[in-house]
Parts: C-alpha cells; sequence; structure tokens
C-alpha cells in the first residue's frame, strides 16, 4: 500500500492565510471567508495565524495572483517565519507547485484545509471512506507534489510499461483502482441503507434530519433533544458521522431522528459528491429542522448556504423548521425581536439551557401529523391491556364506557401501530 505524505502533514506553528477577493466578491463577504478560513486553520491546531488580503481583477494562470503579488506574498512569509501559505481560493495543481517554488514552503488551498479537517474528524467506517476518497480525488492530479519516491522502477511486472516508467506512474494507477474501490465500497453502504429505509417506509416511522451550517449546534440538538451520546465540541466540522436515534415525541408518534455533516461556504463540490450518502438523509427526509446559529455575526450568510446546499441535493422542497439556536447567548431582546421580524415562523431554542425544546417537539408533531389516523375504538371491558397500548403508542382524545363497561376510546394513533388496533375499531 502506498502512501501519501503531505507537508501540511508536518507540525506547523504558524501560517501565512491569503484572503482573495475577486471580481464576483464583496469586500465584506471576501473578508469574511477569510475569517472563516482562520477559523477552519485553527481547528487544524495552527494557532499563530497571520493574515493578507489581495484584490484579485484577472486571475493568474501561473501563480493565480499577478506575478509582483505573488513574490510580495512568499517574502512576507520568509519575513513573518511563517512555515506554510495558506489560500482561500481553490489553486490548481500547477499554481500550487509554483507558488512552493517561489515560497520554498508548502502551500495549501482551502479544498486542502477541509479534506485535513474531516480527516481528523472520521470516526465511523463510512465517513472515513468518504474522507479517503475525497483526498484520493484530490492528490490525483497533484502527485508531482505530493509524493516524494519518484525513482524510475524496473521491469514490467504487474502491468506496468517496463523499464524506464516513472515510479509517479505507478502510483497515479494504484490510486485510481483505490478510488475504484472506495467507491464500490460507498456503493454497497448506499444499497445496504437503502434496505433500512425500506424497512423504515415500511414501518411508516416519519424520518426527520436535522442540517445547518458547521458549528451551528446540530449534534447539540440531537443530544439534547433524545440523550443520544454523541460527540460535540465547539469546532467547525467536530464530527462527520451521521448520528440517528428514535425520538418519541409528546402526542406518542415515534420519529427518527438524524443529525448531518455541515455545510460550509465554498465547499468543493467533490466533497459534496464524496458526502452524498450522509447527505443524502436530507433528501430522504420527511422533514428537515434548520439549525441556525444566532449567536454568529455571519447568520444571514449562514442560512443563505444552507438553503443554497439543501437546494442542490434536491431537498428545497421539504418542509422546513427553521430553529434559531443559541438562545443563552444571545440574549439581548432587541436582537432575538431582530430575528423574529426576519424569520416569524423560526422557534428560539437553547440545546445547552432546553429552552424551547418543548415548542419545537410539539411543533414536530404539528408538522407530521399526517402519519397519524384519528380511529375510533370500541374495547371489551376485559381489555384494559388494549387502552394502555392506546396511551402508550398513540394520543387517547376520548374515553367512554358503557353500562356493561365496554370502552370507546377516540385516539389519534401513528400509521405504523395500527395493526395492534385493527381488531378493536369500531
Amino acid at each position: 500500500m502506498i502512501e501519501v505524505r503531505k507537508e501540511s502533514e508536518t507540525f506547523i506553528k504558524k501560517a501565512l492565510l491569503i484572503g482573495v477577493q475577486d471580481a464576483g466578491t464583496g469586500a465584506a463577504e471576501a473578508r469574511e471567508h477569510l475569517s472563516e478560513l482562520s477559523e477552519l486553520v485553527k481547528t487544524l491546531g495552527i494557532n499563530d495565524r497571520q493574515e493578507f488580503f489581495v484584490v484579485l481583477r484577472e486571475s493568474n494562470p501561473k501563480y493565480l495572483v499577478g506575478s509582483g503579488k505573488a513574490q510580495e506574498i512568499a517574502d512576507l512569509a520568509a519575513d513573518s517565519k511563517s512555515e506554510c501559505i495558506i489560500f482561500d481560493s481553490e489553486l490548481s495543481p500547477s499554481q500550487q507547485r509554483n507558488l512552493e517554488q517561489l515560497a520554498k514552503l508548502p502551500v495549501m488551498d482551502r479544498q486542502e484545509v477541509i479534506i485535513d479537517i474531516f480527516a481528523g474528524r472520521a470516526r465511523t467506517k463510512e465517513a472515513s471512506i468518504q474522507v479517503e476518497l475525497a483526498r484520493l480525488q484530490y492528490f490525483l492530479p497533484r502527485l508531482k507534489r505530493a509524493w516524494t519516491h519518484l525513482s524510475r522502477q524496473r521491469g514490467g511486472a504487474l502491468g506496468t510499461r517496463g523499464e524506464g516508467e516513472q515510479q509517479i506512474e505507478v502510483d497515479r494507477r494504484i490510486i485510481k483502482r483505490k478510488i475504484s474501490v472506495l467507491q464500490d465500497s460507498l456503493h454497497q453502504i448506499r444499497k445496504r441503507r437503502e434496505v433500512q429505509r425500506t424497512l423504515s417506509e415500511r414501518n411508516q416511522i416519519p424520518k426527520v434530519a436535522i442540517v445547518g451550517y458547521t458549528n451551528a449546534g446540530k449534534s447539540s440538538m440531537l443530544k439534547a433533544m433524545t440523550g443520544a451520546d454523541v460527540y460535540v465540541e465547539d469546532k467547525l466540522f467536530a464530527t462527520l458521522d451521521t448520528t440517528t436515534r428514535r425520538l418519541e415525541l409528546p402526542d406518542r408518534q415515534d420519529i427518527i431522528l438524524s443529525d448531518t455533516v455541515g455545510f460550509i461556504r465554498k465547499l468543493p463540490h467533490s466533497l459534496v459528491e464524496a458526502f452524498k450518502s450522509t447527505l443524502e438523509e436530507a433528501v430522504f427526509a420527511d422533514l428537515l429542522i434548520h439549525v441556525l446559529d444566532i449567536s454568529s455575526p455571519f447568520w444571514e450568510e449562514h442560512l443563505k448556504t444552507t438553503l443554497l446546499v439543501i437546494e442542490e441535493l434536491g431537498a428545497g422542497g421539504k418542509e422546513m423548521i427553521t430553529v434559531l439556536n443559541k438562545a443563552d447567548i444571545q440574549t439581548d431582546p432587541f436582537a432575538r425581536a431582530v430575528f423574529k421580524t426576519v424569520l416569524p415562523e423560526a422557534i428560539l431554542v437553547s440545546a445547552k439551557t432546553g429552552e424551547g425544546l418543548d415548542a419545537l417537539k410539539d411543533e414536530i408533531s404539528k408538522r407530521l401529523r399526517k402519519f397519524s389516523t384519528h380511529m375510533l375504538l370500541k374495547i371489551p371491558p376485559d381489555r384494559h391491556d388494549v387502552l394502555a397500548l392506546a396511551h402508550r403508542y398513540g394520543k387517547v382524545l376520548k374515553t367512554e364506557y358503557a353500562k356493561n363497561g365496554t370502552m370507546t376510546v377516540s385516539a389519534n394513533i401513528p400509521k405504523n401501530h395500527h395493526a395492534k388496533f385493527d381488531s378493536f375499531i369500531k
């Protein structure tokens, strides 16, 4: 097995971050993106970060920025004793190589930073496969930069073209083969998930997916609502793994509640594709809970980004509840009033303190009532166990007793529990 050795995997203490404002981006938006890149780099463990902002009027095929600006960046990196240069914009393989040769330092782009974060956050087998797939697809066109064993190989074994072929060409074929294996593995995972989804649909258990910008508090929300033992940390992309739990709502309706990987601005399309099997929890959900961090100064951009990604996934028409999370941080009454004006139907919630969680559960019950049916039951006097089941699995609206003890029960029963009461329907 061959190993990719990235320069960024060495222990880097200081990085120079390059923000780029192009023709399609305003100055304020570009600086917000650079601020977010700084948080992403911090998540990698690089705490000493210097920022440099570039206004790009025209993309340069050699360095992305102009030659003079590229030299200025290289000089600034040397003067500041930075050990790495990180661009907020996507760099082509040749631009990355040219910048490294000029600065004599490792050069990364936003895409590589996100992949590195993903690699450190994947915990399940599925997430690990997805990360490895995205990583290999990113590095395949960058072999000249990322691989160090470029000595020539002898012989013509294993389908090589014979003596004189460079090791890099062998590596390219090995990577392509591994990508194919990983894609097959993900295909098998998706097939198993389809079987599980079919069983769930057969049981008619509603599926609810928690979506939102990274670090909005999705995992905390799942933990607060279900008591699930999930990993929670105040970092971008704290976890990539989908956690699914069953939750009983106040009206006795059972639902399957799942969180999803966080969305982010300028997420490379290849990563969206690689994580499709995780994100498709949102596509196949009956209801979406959009968690918005109202303590973030960039909440409007986060809102737009999440809605855009949901649209790209084909889930734009899904019914959705918007949740204004971290109400324990945003306590200013005026600020709360502004949010309620912009998003009047949103529910103010704190996953930390529990504020608003009961209101959220009630709203979920309201939105999912189509999964319950009103039933009128006639229960014999000796079958109080059936009445107990009606209370356990549904919402009993009214109970009347005849003189002989027969019970007439009016109840809303979730469709997945109908079979328990079919023989008592009046």
